[in-house]
């Protein structure tokens, strides 16, 4: 989106140039739940809009499966938010862990078509809410000493990512359960951050 010249403000969007986003964006995540690797065409034509107006707003697929991934992790946020997290560190873990596997395991489509069109940098910084949160988590965990604190917070963070984003692939690729992967999840887990 440009904006206005020498004002600095970006214009509104109009009515239905918002509606066909919010079309294309409902439509494109449907369509990744089912197939991670579905077209642009097959996208435009669940959202009722031309190709041509599909690519005004997304000029290309990466786009497109960036904007899903971004607005699917807000809206994971918004459920994660609703956690209560105040109990014993342990229990919110188990409670985080258990309701994030949920979430990817409803979208892990749309987490692989990110993995194949993102970098992983980019994977990463959309996760920093979700990061942040785990973050907090971990340091009160390790406070009340009920969490290792031989490792930094950080890396325990990033353990417990790569954890999720492993068993998304496994799950693909047939060599484990989704209705398995949450429990397995929580247990790796809190084997690993254990002290």
């Amino acid at each position: 989106m440009t904006t206005e010249a020498g004002s600095g403000r970006v214009p509104t969007q109009r009515a239905d140039a918002r509606r066909n986003v919010t079309a294309i964006l409902d439509a494109a995540t449907e369509c990744l739940r089912r197939d991670a690797g579905v077209s642009m065409a097959e996208v435009a034509s669940s959202a009722g809009v031309g190709r041509v107006t599909l690519y005004a707003h997304f000029g290309t697929r990466a786009e497109l499966v960036a904007a899903v991934f971004d607005r699917t992790l807000e809206r994971a946020g918004d459920t994660l938010d609703g956690l209560d997290l105040e109990p014993d560190p342990v229990e919110a873990l188990t409670t985080l862990v258990g309701a994030s596997w949920r979430i990817v395991d409803e979208l892990r489509t749309v987490l692989i078509a990110a993995q194949r069109e993102l970098s992983p940098e980019r994977i990463r910084s959309a996760h920093e809410g979700v990061m942040a949160r785990l973050g907090e988590l971990v340091r009160r965990g390790q406070d009340a000493g009920r969490f290792r604190d031989d490792l930094p917070a950080d890396w325990c963070v990033t353990v417990v990512l790569n954890l999720v984003h492993a068993s998304v692939e496994e799950v693909e690729a047939g060599r484990l359960r989704a209705d398995e992967a949450g429990r397995y999840l929580v247990a790796t887990i809190l084997g690993a951050l254990r002290p």
